[in-house]
């Protein structure tokens, strides 16, 4: 392997510094107080303001103009189809330099397979790709993923959301929870059961469908506001009686699980690369104030035990950022999904960034736990991101399924 980064690369982080610092931050110092007062940031029910959904799609489109916002996607849908090594070292990026900047996480780049140009939209029809790629491209109109419900997290094969076929259209009913971006999306990407016989043997039987979200019978009931905020991206879905054509399911008919997991797989990988970077900046926090608090008449950095705490997070960042750019070298060099390693690397990126923003707040002692610093935002999104995106039991889980079917290959 060769660990320099790829000068192609270089040059996508160098422009997007340019990008995010002309265009992006001045934005955000015009808006400061509608940013960051939780109270004028959020409605009374929990979503953004319109303002603040204003800001965001004018980020979004101007980053889709200079080319950011979809380098990601596929190139039959208007993407530069940049690597999973690209996309972790973007990723380390903006979260060591930007990492609680409310306009860049997710909208200068989107989530890799919920919004933007998901590696989902693939399997939509010529007709719809012609009819509604442009305006997710640009940013203009925006997705959300209708997968989990309230008993179906973690365990995907427990969704109960029946679609059934009466003529040329399929009649969706059921409930969806903890759906990122639903309130705001223009589009839908929504998984339901169509052959319960299939589901129960999980062998299929889930179809996804291309959905917009201002059809009759598709309704966003709430928000769920999430630690430490008024609000928050997740709500909850209901669906009654919701009418859906035949040519808007995505893919097969009946094989809309491998399609949701091919696509949070990618998404996977990215929130690791985002652990990573945000880790890096605030270990290099706790080393700047280790150097200047003093106690017992001399820096704390002279102290044996912030040295150790300092070097064991420097351990866990290592660790995590050669594991993440080994995954990303296996996707991008074999044939077959490395999914062992996507979930060692999943786990333990967001548990390392807990371990690294706790210490952290150790060392700064009670100034760590004001919001004075923003560890604080970091710990409690380093808590959330044990729980997306496969939770770190589920994880487990998978690694040990591999382990005991006889992948014993690192």
């Amino acid at each position: 392997m060769d660990f320099s980064i790829p000068e192609e690369t270089q040059e996508i982080i160098s422009g997007l510094k340019q990008f995010i610092e002309k265009v992006v931050i001045p934005l955000e110092e015009e808006n400061e107080e509608l940013l960051n007062n939780p109270r004028k940031y959020y409605t009374e029910e929990g979503h953004h303001s319109p303002e603040v959904e204003a800001l965001r799609k004018k980020v979004r489109m101007e980053s889709a103009k200079a080319g950011f916002y979809t380098m990601f996607g596929a190139k039959e849908l208007g993407g530069e189809e940049f690597g999973p090594v690209t996309a972790v070292l973007v990723q380390e990026f903006l979260g060591k330099h930007y990492p609680h900047n409310k306009l860049i996480h997710p909208i200068v780049i989107p989530s890799p397979f919920t919004n933007g140009l998901t590696p989902v939209l693939n399997g939509l029809n010529e007709h719809l790709k012609s009819k509604y790629i442009d305006r997710i491209r640009t940013g203009e109109k925006t997705l959300c993923f209708g997968l989990s419900e309230p008993d179906a997290g973690s365990d995907v094969w427990n969704i109960k959301t029946r679609a059934v076929k009466e003529g040329s259209e399929w009649v969706i009913n059921g409930t969806k929870q903890w759906i990122s971006n639903a309130a705001y999306a223009d589009y839908c990407l929504l998984f339901a059961v169509t052959d319960p016989e299939l589901k129960e043997q999980r062998k299929g039987g889930i179809t996804c469908f291309f959905v917009e979200t201002k059809a009759e019978g598709f309704s966003v009931d709430s928000a769920i506001p999430v630690m430490g905020d008024l609000g928050g991206e997740a709500t909850i879905i209901s669906l009654d009686n919701l009418r859906v054509s035949e040519e808007n399911i995505v893919g097969e008919l009946h094989m809309g699980f491998s399609r949701a997991m091919n696509g949070i797989n990618t998404g996977r990988l990215g929130m690791s690369g985002r652990s990573i970077g945000s880790a890096q900046w605030a270990l290099e926090k706790a080393v700047e104030y280790s150097q200047i608090r003093e106690t017992f008449g001399k820096k704390i950095a002279e102290h044996q035990t912030i040295q150790n705490m300092l070097a064991e997070c420097a351990i866990d960042i290592y660790a995590a950022r050669n594991m993440a750019l080994n995954c990303a070298w296996k996707i991008e060099n074999n044939k077959k999904m490395p999914r062992k390693e996507i979930s060692i690397t999943k786990a333990f990126c967001t548990e390392m960034m807990g371990r690294v923003y706790d210490r952290a707040i150790q060392i700064h002692g009670g100034v760590g736990v004001t919001n004075e610093l923003g560890l604080e935002k970091g710990y409690r999104l380093a808590r959330t991101l044990r729980i997306p995106d496969g939770t770190s039991e589920i994880h487990r889980r998978t690694i040990a399924r591999s382990l005991l079917k006889g992948d014993l290959s690192f």
